[in-house]
């Protein structure tokens, strides 16, 4: 790690964490573009191209999901990551949501992202998929789905019933 000579200042905490980063695993903030790239492409495009949501559950997300800012944690380097998250950005797809209102948070092996945001929202687990209204923390997807990806959405975004997995 170097201090840059022309500016004076210390490496911030992402470059920190680039320097440190041996696998080529996202950190910070990234976009599905990010994904689409190598190495990432690999399992991204066809997780992405190979799913197929149920018509119901989408129609669901579609009528309700603009009400939502969401914020998703993920690592590159986990499997539940690479299952879940080509399909949720799928999902996103298919029912236009706004990607503004979308942060995508890619973590280390240790569960930390630079800003400390896995602190702030109580990151145990990969992915993880917060739902917030009006800055609120509605509900979150946690890891793996109980029903399917979409269904647990739809059930979050229209605020039926729903705990994840390891909610208590």
């Amino acid at each position: 790690m170097s201090v840059s000579l022309f500016s004076g200042e210390a490496p911030s905490e992402k470059e920190i964490l680039k320097e440190n980063n041996p696998a080529k695993m996202l950190l910070g903030e990234f976009t599905q573009a990010d994904l689409e790239q190598p190495p990432y492409s690999s399992w991204f495009v066809p997780g992405y191209k190979n799913y197929t949501p149920k018509k119901e559950a989408l129609n669901t997300i579609k009528k309700h999901i603009g009400e939502y800012e969401i914020i998703m944690f993920m690592g590159t380097w986990c499997g539940d990551s690479r299952y879940t998250v080509p399909k949720f950005f799928k999902l996103l797809d298919q029912v236009d949501f706004n990607r503004e209102n979308l942060t995508n948070i890619a973590v280390n092996y240790s569960k930390k992202a630079p800003g400390e945001l896995e602190e702030k929202y109580n990151i145990k687990r990969v992915p993880t998929i917060i739902f917030l209204k009006d800055g609120k923390e509605v509900n979150r997807f946690v890891e793996y789905s109980l029903e399917s990806l979409e269904e647990d959405i739809a059930k979050i975004v229209s605020e039926k019933a729903y705990t994840n997995p390891y909610a208590q």
